[in-house]
């Protein structure tokens, strides 16, 4: 007898191989295009957490100011005065806040020193910080140099230079704007107005800081301009009498 065979042919299974290799290509398809759409959601999800912990860093940094004072000049020099320890510059801001990066509001009051500067390889601007201990007066002491002329004939005090280096951290980055306001309190008859150069012996009412993306993207959060309230009303080199 005659057995009967039984198989494929080698034109059904090139059919069965070309079916399940096109089977697998669509599946792979559409994994890389979720992954690539969750990746996506996870980078605009980091960046608007970075924009608004930036927000929130600032508010927190400017809430925690104290007035504190600095000897203009040093100790041993003829023109040493007592002044309220607040630059505001336009590109440059420096106080004593009891906020830090570093400890949060749980550590030891920090010297704050914000700059704005160039950018990686001069494309757009960045805004960097530096935090360094606040021990006393005497801490302060060598960052005011003497008087400089200010605004409507006012002289006010000259401090030294931020320095950047490698411990300055990075806020922002890759913006087309970033510059300091700083609110003047009415004076006689003059009203309230904003000031790029801050002169007065006091602080000031508010710090506005202005920064504007690079490249704005509306699909996501975009760092605006902050306007953050200076909530101390004492004068900083009156006696704690109180």
């Amino acid at each position: 007898m005659r057995r009967r065979e039984s198989g494929f042919t080698l034109i059904e299974v090139t059919i069965a191989v070309t079916l399940v290799g096109l089977i697998s290509l669509g599946l792979l398809m559409a994994m890389r295009v979720g992954f690539t759409a969750m990746q996506k959601s996870n980078d605009k999800l980091m960046h608007n957490r970075r924009v608004t912990g930036v927000e929130r860093i600032l508010e927190q940094q400017v809430a925690g100011m104290l007035p504190t004072t600095a000897t203009c000049g040093g100790e041993a020099s003829a023109a040493g005065e007592k002044i309220a320890f607040f630059e505001g510059e336009p590109q440059a801001m420096r106080f004593v806040s009891t906020y830090s990066l570093q400890e949060g509001a749980r550590g030891m009051p920090r010297i704050l020193e914000f700059q704005a500067i160039p950018g990686d390889q001069g494309v757009g601007m960045r805004l960097i910080v530096n935090e360094r201990l606040y021990s006393g007066p005497f801490s302060t002491m060598g960052f005011c140099t003497g008087k400089a002329a200010g605004d409507g004939g006012e002289s006010g005090p000259a401090f030294v230079p931020i320095a950047v280096g490698p411990g300055s951290f990075v806020l922002a980055d890759r913006l087309s704007v970033c510059h300091f306001a700083f609110l003047q309190p009415a004076k006689d008859a003059e009203p309230e107005r904003w000031v790029e150069h801050w002169t007065r012996p006091i602080l000031p009412r508010a710090v506005r800081i202005i920064m504007m993306p690079l490249q704005e993207d509306s699909s996501g959060i975009q760092l605006l301009p902050l306007t953050i309230p200076v909530h101390v009303t004492r004068w900083p080199l009156g006696p704690y009498a109180e």
